[in-house]
C-alpha cells in the first residue's frame, strides 16, 4: 500500500538495520535508520548512554518523516533499553505496523523497575530469536560465555522475512530486490529500483 519498511537497532544492532541496505538479494524498499547517536562512531561509552536515554529515539525517528501505512522492525535483543521501547511507542503512536526481533528469554530475565516495560510486549508483533542469557553461547571458565549470537539471528531473520515478502511480490515490475553489481543487467535493474524507492530513502539518492 504504498509503504517502507523501515529498520532500527542501537548499538550492535546498527548492523542488522544497515544489512537492509542496497544489498545483492534485498529488498529495494527497505530503509535503515541510522544516526551517529546510536551506533559505534562516537565511542561505546557515549552509545552505551544514548542507548539508556530519554528522548533519543524520538529525535532520531522524526528525521525520517514516518508514515501510517510505513512499517518499523526494531532489533534489541535484550529488548528493556529505552531508546527501542521509546521508538516502538513513537511509531505506534503515528500508526506504523511495529515488529520486534528479541530474546524473549533473555528480556524476561531482566528486572527493569519501575514499569518494567519490555519492547515484546509494546510491539504488534514479537519475533524470538532465541538467543541465550547474555547474548553468548560457549561457555569458558569463571562463568564467563562467548561467541554473540544476535547479529547472526538477526540477519537470518531479517532475511527470512525477505524471502516470504519476494514471494508476495514476485509479479511487481520492477521486481523489488536488488541483484548483485556483478551480475549481467544488475546496473540497470538496480538503477531502476533506486529511482523508485529514492524519494524516501535519503541512502538511495
Amino acid at each position: 500500500n504504498n509503504g517502507k519498511l523501515f529498520l532500527f537497532g542501537t548499538g550492535h544492532n546498527h548492523c542488522l538495520a544497515e544489512e537492509a541496505l542496497h544489498r545483492a538479494g534485498g529488498f529495494a524498499n527497505a530503509c535503515p535508520i541510522l544516526d551517529k547517536k546510536i551506533d559505534f562512531t562516537q565511542g561505546i561509552k557515549k552509545a552505551s548512554k544514548f542507548e539508556r536515554t530519554t528522548g533519543i529515539a524520538t529525535s532520531v525517528l522524526k528525521k525520517y518523516n514516518l508514515q501510517k501505512n510505513d512499517t518499523l522492525i526494531i532489533f534489541s535483543n535484550s529488548g528493556v533499553n529505552k531508546v527501542p521501547i521509546e521508538a516502538a511507542e513513537f511509531a505506534k503512536k503515528i500508526g506504523l505496523k511495529v515488529i520486534s526481533v528479541v530474546s524473549i528469554k533473555y528480556s524476561k530475565s531482566i528486572n527493569t523497575s519501575p514499569k518494567n516495560k519490555k519492547l515484546y510486549n509494546i510491539t504488534d508483533i514479537s519475533i524470538d530469536n532465541k538467543n541465550p542469557i547474555g547474548d553468548s553461547l560457549i561457555k569458558i571458565a569463571n562463568n564467563i560465555n562467548i561467541g554473540s549470537s544476535s547479529t547472526i539471528t538477526g540477519s537470518f531473520i531479517l532475511n527470512a522475512i525477505f524471502i516470504e515478502l519476494a514471494n508476495l511480490l514476485k509479479n511487481e515490475k520492477p521486481f523489488p530486490f536488488y541483484l548483485s553489481s556483478n551480475l549481467k543487467g544488475a546496473n540497470v535493474h538496480n538503477k531502476k529500483l533506486e529511482k523508485k524507492f529514492s524519494k524516501r530513502n535519503k541512502f538511495l539518492q
